[in-house]
């Protein structure tokens, strides 16, 4: 079921649990358990998530703390909220960066210092004069490009290696000078993690659970991978699911990386946290963090539209309903989860599910509940007149800075662009990951989504898009509220799906037809001799190659598919060595064809005019490898 399938599901779960939604009431427990099953259950079900966990605390009290499915299957052990592990993936990221407002509070880092300077064995790039600091991490602006493909998420422990050699191993490069564009960064957090290590002289997991697990009574999170025997026994396994049933899958490893996801928690520890946090950095009577720097942390720190909720420290904002809860969500390959923290209505909550439609629940929990215990009512925006004179403006397809730029990776990202369209209806037309959504302008280059009214019943409040303009009035980009740290920047006409694509797809056919008119054709060209010959061997083999690059990758990348996480199988790399080859041969082509004119070569004009044209289809090839970083080994 897609995403816009469960949202138009939590819509008829509220109607029918929530009719009178202005009289429920947060404080009823009953009501609460009966609506929080009423969302949940039908999602798990329609989703094929096989666990999950919801904790709600409301001024100071855990009210809520249910599980849901089961620990493990085989067994049938039930979810226990209170004892059952679930991997909040990024949530771990929030612990990160409290532990570096913990050393800040005590001058021992400096937010706006040169990271370099808490550095020991290596340093990051000089690629922009300006240096990256903490605060920039901290805000996902660092500038760094993205990466994680072979070794993010691996599955043997005996492979991971320590954080101080990870970040010096996977240093990705530098697209953007700091601060200028938000750009979601595993790796600029995970060094944070090595800084607090490097400056406290404690490791990162044993720092977190000295500074934070500890004081917070958090007994059963931990960043440790493999788990302690006595937290592993209660950990909730991983599963996929296989023709309908339900396949268990390796604990995953994010140790190379584990400041930036790695821990393991239940819901009502992860609930201690988010409690500390509201109530400024202490939970009976236990402090970690001072007053003043928890409000900093939720302060706006980052935005690129004041218009937009944006950036805190380390946390985000969302709008829900008109609040502004600030979180974090969280993803690994199993599990799906998040975190919200909402100070005007004393509110902290954490759901996690697993499966991959484990999705699907987790980003439905949150509006569903705001629907029903938080509701008000929102009219549609409408579409200002005349709008679709200056709509082109925005039209664009659009990537977002979070993107592989200089390793294989960047090939994987090659459909992951959104696209924006004018319509007939004086709105603009979003369309990314199989949705479409239109948005109607509100203010100048800010426009809001138009939603349906089941949309609206279900609480889900139409997120803000803002579109940048640089000073020639040109669209550069634009962010999505709710999603401070992915900004997208307008792609380049050559670097769209539709021209690579439609290229691609007219070189494969000129070569195939090379391949079948050699076949059909075969007695008349052994007829040929001396260079005729040559050239037209010269476009076979340019043809036969290319061909053999697009059909052995796409066999050789959907065997590895699944576990290109944890690293590059061997008949990956052996596959690249045929663009190699091919580009090689390519350059052969290339010079038979200058061969070709010069000397008049096969049988008239038109045959010339056929052989560069094959011969253009090839540098495309080249070209194609070149860009998206097929060419070479470019995998670490």
């Amino acid at each position: 079921m897609s995403r816009i399938t469960g949202r138009l599901l939590v819509g008829f779960i509220t109607l029918l649990i929530g009719a009178n939604a202005a009289a429920a009431n947060l404080d009823d427990p009953a009501l609460l358990e009966a609506y929080v099953d009423g969302v949940v259950e039908p999602l798990m079900k329609n989703e094929s998530s096989p666990s999950g966990t919801v904790a709600i605390a409301k001024d100071g009290e855990l009210i809520f703390a249910k599980g849901y499915g089961f620990e493990n299957i085989e067994e049938q052990k039930l979810v226990d909220p209170h004892t059952t592990l679930f991997r909040p993936g990024s949530v771990s990221k929030l612990f990160t960066w409290v532990a570096v407002m913990q050393l800040v509070e005590q001058s021992k880092l400096d937010l706006d210092a040169d990271v370099n300077d808490y550095l020991e064995t290596f340093q990051i790039k000089d690629t922009f004069e300006d240096p990256i600091t903490l605060r920039h991490i901290l805000t996902h602006t660092p500038g760094f490009e993205d990466g994680g493909l072979g070794y993010l998420i691996i599955e043997d422990p005996a492979d991971a290696i320590s954080l101080r050699e990870a970040m010096k191993r996977y240093q990705p490069e530098r697209v953007n000078p700091p601060g200028t564009h938000t750009a979601y960064s595993n790796y600029a957090t995970s060094l944070a993690g090595l800084i607090v290590q490097n400056v406290s002289g404690v490791p990162f997991n044993d720092y977190i659970r000295q500074y934070i697990f500890d004081p917070l009574s958090m007994n059963n999170s931990s960043f440790a991978e493999p788990l302690p025997a006595k937290l592993d026994e209660h950990m909730a396994k991983s599963y996929t699911t296989d023709k309908g049933r339900f396949v268990e899958k390796p604990f995953e490893i994010i140790a190379n990386f584990g400041p930036a996801g790695a821990q393991s928690a239940t819901s009502t520890d992860m609930v201690r946290f988010a409690q500390a946090m509201l109530n400024g950095g202490e939970l009976d009577g236990n402090r970690i963090l001072k007053r003043e720097t928890a409000d900093l942390m939720f302060a706006p720190a980052f935005s690129h539209d004041a218009r937009l909720m944006g950036m805190g420290l380390g946390f985000y904002a969302t709008d829900y309903n008109g609040f502004r809860v600030l979180g974090h969500g969280g993803d690994t390959q199993y599990f799906h989860s998040y975190l919200g923290i909402d100070q005007k209505n004393g509110l902290a909550f954490f759901v996690s599910f697993s499966g991959s439609g484990g999705s699907t629940v987790r980003s439905s929990f949150a509006p569903a509940l705001y629907a029903e215990f938080f509701p008000r009512s929102e009219s549609l925006p409408v579409p200002p007149k005349g709008f679709a004179e200056r709509a082109g403006k925005y039209a664009g397809t659009y990537r977002f800075w979070r993107g592989n730029f200089s390793k294989l990776e960047k090939a994987f990202g090659i459909s992951s662009v959104v696209k924006v369209a004018p319509t007939e209806d004086d709105t603009l037309l979003l369309a990314f990951a199989g949705q479409a959504k239109q948005y109607v302008e509100v203010d100048k280059n800010l426009f809001r989504e138009l939603n349906s009214g089941l949309s609206l019943v279900a609480g889900i409040s139409p997120p803000l898009l803002a579109f940048q303009e640089n000073a020639d009035g040109a669209i550069t980009g634009f962010v999505m509220d709710g999603l401070p740290f992915m900004s997208l920047y307008k792609s380049p006409a050559y670097a769209t799906p539709s021209f690579n694509f439609s290229l691609l797809g007219f070189a494969l056919l000129i070569f195939l037809l090379v391949m079948l008119r050699r076949f059909y054709q075969r007695r008349e060209i052994r007829a040929l001799t001396g260079k005729d010959r040559s050239a037209l061997n010269a476009s076979l083999y340019a043809s036969v190659a290319h061909l053999s690059v697009v059909v052995v990758g796409s066999i050789v990348i959907s065997i590895a598919m699944e576990n290109l996480m944890a690293g590059f199988p061997l008949p990956l790399k052996l596959w690249l060595i045929l663009p190699i080859i091919a580009t090689l041969l390519s350059a052969y082509l290339v010079y038979a064809a200058f061969g070709v004119w010069r000397q008049k070569l096969l049988a008239g004009t038109w045959a010339r005019i056929r052989f560069s044209i094959v011969t253009s289809c090839a540098l495309f090839m080249c070209w194609f490898y070149w860009y998206w970083n097929i060419l070479g080994f470019k995998y670490l």
